[in-house]
């Protein structure tokens, strides 16, 4: 039996305690399995979204980013990350010392200096330091 790409992605960053998920859209299950399992999550778009009470949210546009968001990141994530969204969301976990992971959207590169961690269903890349 195979496990969904949501609860695998909630696995593997369930070893963090507080993080950042940037651009969360209309997509909340990873940050809110994330505060399920005890996580301090903040999510951010740039556009007011929906999520649940166990989320923090805040609007930021990670292109330019408000920093102190992210002081506290042990980790900086986003899902279906767009090639040209790699580097601003690599530069704002960089400025936090927080590790940087994402996803891409179906065939996009990863276009950072990122190695790929295959998971059931998905790509988990981690920001190479």
């Amino acid at each position: 039996m195979h496990s969904d790409p949501e609860s695998t992605l909630v696995d593997q960053l369930s070893r963090y305690e507080t993080l950042i998920e940037v651009g969360i859209g209309n997509r909340p299950d990873v940050a809110a399995g994330l505060a399920d399992r005890g996580c301090r999550v903040t999510a951010t778009d740039v556009y007011n979204r929906s999520v649940p009470d166990t989320v923090r949210f805040v609007r930021d546009d990670v292109t330019d980013p408000d920093l102190s968001l992210y002081r506290d990141a042990d980790a900086v994530y986003a899902l279906n990350c767009p090639p040209e969204l790699q580097r601003p969301l690599a530069e704002a976990a960089g400025t936090a010392g927080a590790d940087c992971l994402f996803t891409t959207l179906g065939g996009d590169p990863a276009v950072v200096d990122a190695t790929p961690e295959t998971l059931s269903g998905d790509t988990l890349f981690r920001l190479n330091t």
